[in-house]
């Protein structure tokens, strides 16, 4: 459910808005590191002008990719922002057309802009994808955006992470719209001390399946409701912009609910006033005393540190997750997503850019027979109780891809039917690298988790409070995997770009697989 104080969030988030009236100066130190609410599309090429013919970029790229046993890697697909091949021998298409901010004019009171990006594949089937399609504009500091774009919600790396525990850039962008301060604003006091960004947003998620469930404040026939998406964040940074030394720290909540008026027999608040509890947390509570929380609620809380070396920049970051309600107790503080990025400011031609270390650890959630009590038992990462796709969007999962989906693992793992995500508890070893060989980028992934699936289908069960529930063997075996990624791209002339990445899997949580994919690119200038 939800961690923090709801109701002191809220009011702090609205008092934060109000006082933002001003038009002041925007800050981003470590822009490309602490994830903007949006990631920005820029032009590869880096052409940058303040007329709006030149805001103006485009790109068409052909790709050819080869895939063995009908599977496609998991570095090939993982985060993503769905727009990923299918499996076998196929051929794609993806157009690419943006207007972007004036990005020489920081200070313009207001700007607009727009994108849209479409994938075709051709092979074993034939699949369109609008990876983005939105229009935003910017009054001041603020920003209003409506559609599809690609977003990533916590503190990590913005390029080699295995990905954020809320929103990791792994499936298509769900539709809503959206209310934000997407770069960090400086308090016009104290020499900008104390900056801070956030984001307010709705979105549809469309038709989701509705589990069965044996109780008596159910309908039982329902079997599917159209639901939501209520998505806010919050994050702080101490330091001034010119210090070499900044702190971070932050929240961000995700909220999927909806109709509850069709799945519940007593229903009893409107439209508005479930929103309300929603974007809150607040308890509904029916005319039979029945209780619970509204919707599906998880997120983290983050914090981390920047330090700018003369020739290096170093982040660490640590997020926190939660899902159900343990985190207030303590109970499960081992799970989370830390990490270690070194990012070379002075880069050659041969060498090292950026340098990334990280460890995801999902593997008590609350549930271990050792672990803090909790009334609400082991959390249950991804999966729900109630909707049937947990935290899923278009098959593919929100948060970060190491958690796995039923259709992505071997047919031969311990899963119960109710659980979408057959394996959540996890624990990783990851290392990114990207580089120059003279022209040629390179960029490195490698790899290695221990996956002990979930509390459901261990030998001791799931929990909630004090109770367990264990299924008879056979149970989820722990199985161990490598994945490893290598890309290399070359700029040509004429704006024309070559790419070849390969990926490999090896292991007993995925189908043995390895995939190649050729590309060429061209950049085109208004």
């Amino acid at each position: 459910m939800y961690f923090l104080s709801q109701k002191s969030c809220g009011v702090l988030f609205i008092m934060a808005w109000i006082s933002l009236i001003a038009s002041p100066k925007s800050n981003a130190s470590c822009q490309d590191q602490f994830l903007h609410t949006e990631i920005d599309n820029k032009d590869t090429l880096g052409q940058e002008a303040p007329n709006i013919k030149k805001q103006l970029s485009a790109s068409l790229e052909a790709q050819g990719i080869v895939t063995s046993r009908n599977t496609v890697p998991f570095w090939l697909r993982a985060n993503q922002f769905g727009s990923i091949p299918v499996s076998g021998y196929s051929t794609s298409w993806t157009g690419r057309l943006a207007k972007a901010y004036v990005p020489s004019q920081k200070n313009k009171l207001f700007d607009w802009g727009a994108a849209v990006e479409t994938r075709l594949n051709v092979g074993s089937s034939t699949q369109f994808i609008m990876v983005e399609g939105y229009a935003k504009a910017r009054l001041s500091i603020f920003q209003f955006k409506a559609g599809r774009s690609k977003d990533i919600i916590g503190l990590t790396d913005s390029t080699l992470s295995v990905g954020s525990f809320a929103m990791s850039g792994n499936a298509l962008g769900i539709p809503k719209v959206e209310l934000s301060i997407p770069e960090f604003w400086a308090i016009p006091i104290l020499n900008g001390l104390f900056s801070f960004k956030g984001n307010f947003s709705f979105g549809w998620l469309g038709a989701t399946p509705i589990l069965p469930f044996n109780d008596p404040a159910r309908n039982r026939n329902v079997t599917e409701v159209n639901s939501y998406l209520h998505q806010k964040s919050f994050y702080g940074r101490l330091g001034k912009p010119n210090w070499r030394f900044h702190v971070y720290a932050g929240f961000n909540h995700q909220t999927v609910y909806g109709n509850e008026d069709i799945i519940y027999k007593d229903f009893n608040l409107g439209k508005f006033e479930s929103f309300v509890h929603a974007v809150t947390g607040k308890t509904w509570v029916g005319d039979n005393q029945f209780r619970t929380k509204l919707g599906n609620q998880l997120g983290s809380i983050d914090f981390g540190i920047t330090y700018d070396f003369n020739s290096t920049q170093l982040f660490l970051y640590r997020q926190q997750i939660y899902d159900v309600g343990a985190l207030a107790h303590f109970a499960n503080v081992r799970d989370g997503l830390s990490g270690i990025s070194f990012k070379n400011k002075k880069p050659g031609n041969i060498g090292w850019n950026k340098l990334l270390f990280e460890f995801l650890y999902t593997k008590n959630q609350a549930g271990e027979s050792w672990s803090p009590y909790t009334p609400s038992g082991d959390e249950d990462y991804y999966n729900n109780f109630m909707y049937g796709s947990g935290w899923s969007y278009n098959g593919l999962g929100i948060g970060n891809p190491f958690l796995t989906p039923r259709h992505e693992g071997r047919d031969n793992l311990r899963y119960k039917p109710d659980q979408y995500f057959v394996n959540n508890r996890v624990i990783a070893f990851h290392t990114g690298l990207e580089g120059n060989l003279m022209a040629l980028r390179v960029k490195l992934k490698l790899s290695y988790s221990k996956n002990y699936g979930t509390f459901g289908t261990s030998p001791i069960g799931s929990s909630l409070g004090s109770v367990r529930d264990p299924l008879p063997p056979p149970h989820f075996e722990k199985v161990n995997q490598f994945s490893g990624y290598l890309e290399c791209s070359q700029r040509l002339k004429r704006d024309w770009q070559l790419g070849i990445a390969t990926a490999f899997d090896s292991g007993a949580l995925l189908y043995n697989s390895f995939g190649v994919s050729l590309s060429i690119k061209k950049y085109f200038r208004f």
